[in-house]
């Protein structure tokens, strides 16, 4: 079993930067495909980023690309989410998951386990 918490949400500017963190508890993270999906309000959860076990097999979403960084450290069993040049349509409550494999994917069927979410608000 995995439990997610997730941090470094906040309040920035549009065009600024923030970085998330997931913290995981569990012998089974570092075995674990893992990913961000994020939820604006009145919209569907959507895809965010993607990475596999080792943190390669990295794909994001084509609002994310360019801007946005996943990346993992194993040994301190934590995921982050670099975000660069935030856009107000960047607003949303993100969410990191843990795979139910070792591979990423970007549908969130595949993905067993969920963190509580944390708010990053982009002012324009």
């Amino acid at each position: 079993q995995v439990q997610l918490v997730e941090s470094g949400g906040g309040l920035v500017q549009a065009g600024g930067s923030l970085r998330l963190s997931c913290a995981a508890s569990g012998r089974t993270f570092r075995a674990a495909g893992m990913g961000w999906f994020r939820q604006a309000p009145g919209k569907e959860r959507e895809f965010v980023a993607t990475m596999n076990w080792s943190g390669r097999g990295t794909y994001y979403a084509d609002s994310a690309k360019g801007r946005f960084t996943i990346s993992r450290d194993n040994a301190k069993n934590t995921m982050y989410l670099q975000m660069n040049r935030l856009k107000p349509e960047d607003m949303a409550v993100y969410y990191c998951a843990a795979a139910k494999t070792s591979y990423s994917s970007s549908d969130y069927l595949d993905y067993n386990y969920w963190g509580q979410g944390t708010q990053v608000t982009v002012s324009s």
